[in-house]
């Protein structure tokens, strides 16, 4: 979360684009993120630059060659206005959209970009701003670039909503990614679980770094993500490069179209927070996942998908609208029993509808469940989530004291979800509890935590009537007494 001085650095760059006639906050974060990309690149090349003159040799793969420099974010920015201009429309966009080459997932969304900053002056105007913002620092590019996302406040047409960088962080958390995973998104949209992932690993995992196998393996197959709005493919793509990701597998894909069926059984971590778009005509919808569960209602579709992408022992932790957990269809109740009795559900994170906001007031949960076709789920861990560390109305203000359980309830979550043996001695009272599958069973595979979750009723003791009308008649007698006295005192 970024504050003071550098959160003004931003909305200045913001306010500039809509000052300078771009109001589109899609639109604007999509130039933004060009520009920062084509900086990135400066940087990198500078980076190998100077590791070149100490090593006193050339530069292994250099980004601009020599008749490149010019292009560079370095030498461009202080050019005037007009031919700052002439430089980045004609030749350092052609040169970023056939950076990869022209056989790649990200030249093939690369080709539609285009820049839109209608003037010279508002461009120089931008990179100046862009230039003042520290971008050096990996944790500080990460925070600025989510400040930048979360200005985008609009819900997408297809049920899309951006998820909390800080759920995204406890998700990733709960499912501990490793070196050897392979992690996939379905809808990735601007990348945020597989930018958390990377950083994840690049935290406590640096053995990565040193293993040339899983270094190539962390760079060119960890991470996938499918999405059909290439709006959100580039800024995606460009999001994991500028985390340091520079091959992620980002591509276009209607993951539950019948066109796009594939990749079964390829990944060991699903990650996602799928659009729940209400229904989908059952003539363009994979077979392959009516199959497995005969629905139109997305939300079901989706987990159909990732039981279908998992490997068998690969794991999942997924956002899913309330009604999957306790909706009374034959498609909700028999997607719901496929968890319990054919694979292992392990968990339910129960979230405010707050969560959200301010884009939807929707309730949500928090699916987490391993892929074993062969059953084994005996106990499902239940959380109820009432605080997330920020407030639950539209303004989401950041408690200053993140410390206080009522405040933020995340540090709990993990801190029980990473020792469920000491669970099984919570009462059905606490915030979390476990549920035996054969309760579950017994009550139609509902998962609501409602359904389990006690609630303990605070005894209250009231006056008899009798001792009420007595002091009702002593209070009038009181207040008849003193209008007497009062009426006195005006003689």
């Amino acid at each position: 979360m970024i504050t003071g001085e550098l959160k003004s650095q931003v909305d200045n760059v913001w306010n500039a684009f809509w000052t300078g006639g771009i109001a589109n906050p899609l639109e604007v974060i999509e130039q933004i993120t060009y520009l920062l990309f084509i900086k990135r690149l400066d940087d990198l090349h500078t980076v190998e630059e100077k590791k070149a003159n100490t090593l006193r040799q050339e530069i292994v793969n250099p980004i601009f060659n020599d008749e490149q420099q010019n292009l560079r974010w370095s030498r461009f920015k202080n050019e005037n206005a007009a031919a700052m201009y002439d430089t980045v429309a004609l030749e350092v966009f052609p040169f970023i959209k056939e950076f990869r080459g022209d056989d790649t997932t990200y030249s093939d969304f690369m080709k539609d970009a285009r820049l839109s900053i209608p003037t010279a002056a508002l461009l120089s105007k931008v990179v100046d701003l862009i230039d003042l913002i520290p971008m050096h620092d990996r944790d500080t590019k990460g925070d600025v670039y989510e400040y930048m996302l979360g200005k985008i406040a609009t819900a997408g047409q297809n049920g899309q909503f951006r998820t909390p960088r800080h759920i995204i962080k406890m998700m990733v958390e709960m499912t501990a990614p490793k070196p050897n995973d392979i992690v996939c998104d379905p809808a990735c949209g601007t990348a945020g679980f597989l930018v958390t992932t990377s950083e994840y690993l690049h935290d406590r995992h640096r053995e990565i770094f040193a293993d040339p196998k899983l270094t190539a393996h962390f760079y060119n197959k960890l991470f996938n993500g499918f999405d059909f709005d290439k709006t959100m493919l580039r800024i995606g793509s460009m999001n994991m490069m500028l985390h340091g990701v520079e091959n992620p597998n980002i591509r276009y894909k209607d993951s539950l179209a019948e066109e796009h069926t594939g990749d079964e059984e390829v990944y060991t971590l699903i990650l996602a927070n799928p659009p729940f778009a209400g229904s989908l005509d059952n003539e363009s919808t994979a077979k392959d996942l009516l199959r497995i569960v005969k629905t139109k209602k997305t939300e079901l579709l989706f987990i159909a998908l990732f039981l279908r992408l998992l490997k068998t022992g690969g794991r999942a932790a997924v956002i899913v609208p309330d009604g999957v957990l306790f909706g009374s269809s034959t498609a909700h109740k028999s997607l719901r029993k496929m968890l319990v009795e054919d694979q292992k559900l392990d968990g339910i994170v129960s979230m405010p509808s707050g969560v959200f906001k301010p884009y939807a007031g929707v309730s949500t949960a928090i699916l987490l469940f391993t892929k074993t076709n062969s059953g084994g789920t005996e106990n499902v861990w239940f959380y109820d989530m009432k605080a997330d560390g920020l407030s639950l109305d539209d303004k989401r203000t950041v408690f200053a004291d993140q410390t206080k359980h009522e405040n933020n309830n995340i540090p709990d979550i993990l801190a029980r979800w990473r020792e469920l043996d000491a669970e099984a001695s919570r009462s059905r009272t606490d915030q979390s509890f476990f549920v035996p599958k054969a309760e579950i069973a017994a009550n139609d595979y509902d998962l609501s935590i409602n359904r389990y979750k006690e609630v303990v009723y605070a005894e209250t003791n009231h006056d008899s009537p009798q001792d009420i009308l007595r002091e009702l008649g002593e209070l009038e007698n009181e207040i008849q007494a003193d209008l007497k006295a009062l009426e006195a005192m005006l003689v």
